[in-house]
């Protein structure tokens, strides 16, 4: 049986304040007595009715949901708690006093009353942490169905992403097969090696940035065999970030989004240049191109992988995630990711 005494701690201040109102209510109505009577008699009945309640619920079967005995043996513990809780307080009282509260003196005339406040406290503080386990628990299963629906929505964006970056190069290599058949045989032959790579990695929610920059290099040369001295590309990676846990196929779409919207348009061609840097806690990864740079490209990036990959973030990080497009005619377009890093 593990007790969490942290826990136990926090339960009995909260009834030591509870004692301490009910004190006050009580010297509120005898102004002519001392605070000190109501105060010693209301913290002793306290304490030793949360002590049989609170520590004796662990020795009977208890809901998992409440941590709380079930049925009638939970209405047993909560009665005898009371009663022992108030004659241990009334003990503790009476010899603290040196009086004693069932024979005649200042404290027989209130006997009635303080068992009356017992009941009626000894009642309510049970209810009270009954509640208290229950809206925990509940709040305990509302985080995992969180967590489980946003692992599902996970899964159903990268589903959604790898098929969309095969399609489309499946698309480039029966075009280059009519055209070029030796450049879709070498098309062919990296697309098998970067599938071959990736498939391991693909099926894990996070990876090293490293690897990311690995899968990002294989996709790129994918693509330089179709375009050819048309694309150029700079991944710039420091050392010290190489080990950072980030998504999975996160800066491929963005990448993929460049060449298909920012270079492709261009006749010239253009360069994609990939950068990460952390500073104060937060990664910033950056894709930037030398492409058309035009309005139209700008709304481009509300497309299919800058919506996934934005969505992705919002469900792995809240607010605390951000991903900024834009672009200028003539001069490309930069979107810049930013992730918070754990210290």
């Amino acid at each position: 049986m593990r007790i969490d005494w942290l826990d136990k701690l926090r339960n009995y201040l909260q009834v030591v304040a509870f004692c301490l109102a009910i004190a006050a209510i009580q010297y509120a109505f005898h102004v002519d007595r001392p605070y000190e009577i109501p105060l010693v008699y209301s913290v002793a009945i306290g304490t030793g009715t949360w002590a049989l309640i609170d520590c004796g619920r662990h020795f009977i079967p208890s809901a998992r949901e409440t941590g709380w005995p079930l049925g009638a043996s939970g209405i047993a513990l909560t009665v005898a708690g009371i009663i022992g809780g108030y004659f241990f307080g009334t003990l503790v009282g009476d010899r603290w006093f040196g009086w004693s509260s069932w024979e005649s003196g200042p404290a027989r005339a209130e006997l009635r009353t303080s068992i009356m406040i017992t009941l009626l406290a000894g009642v309510s503080g049970s209810y009270y942490f009954y509640s208290l386990n229950k809206s925990a628990y509940l709040e305990r299963k509302m985080r995992e169905a969180r967590r489980h629906a946003s692992e599902a929505q996970l899964k159903l964006l990268e589903s959604q992403l790898e098929p969309h970056m095969l399609f489309n190069t499946l698309a480039n290599l029966r075009v280059l097969i009519g055209a070029d058949p030796p450049r879709a045989q070498r098309m062919l032959d990296h697309m098998i090696a970067y599938l071959r790579a990736t498939l391991n990695a693909s099926r894990a929610a996070t990876h090293t940035l490293e690897a990311e920059f690995d899968r990002l290099r294989d996709y790129l040369e994918l693509m330089a065999v179709r375009m050819g001295p048309r694309l150029a590309y700079t991944l710039e990676l420091p050392p010290e970030l190489a080990q950072l846990q980030v998504p999975t196929l996160l800066l491929q779409p963005l990448v993929e989004n460049s060449i298909q919207h920012g270079l492709e348009p261009k006749v010239e061609g253009g360069r994609i240049t990939v950068s990460a840097r952390l500073e104060a806690g937060v990664l910033t990864l950056t894709v930037s191109d030398t492409g058309i740079g035009t309005a139209r490209a700008a709304v481009k990036g509300s497309g299919f992988g800058m919506t996934q990959v934005r969505e992705r973030l919002a469900t792995l990080y809240g607010a605390a995630a951000a991903l900024e497009f834009s672009a200028e005619e003539g001069r490309g377009a930069i979107t810049t990711t930013h992730l918070p890093v754990a210290a």
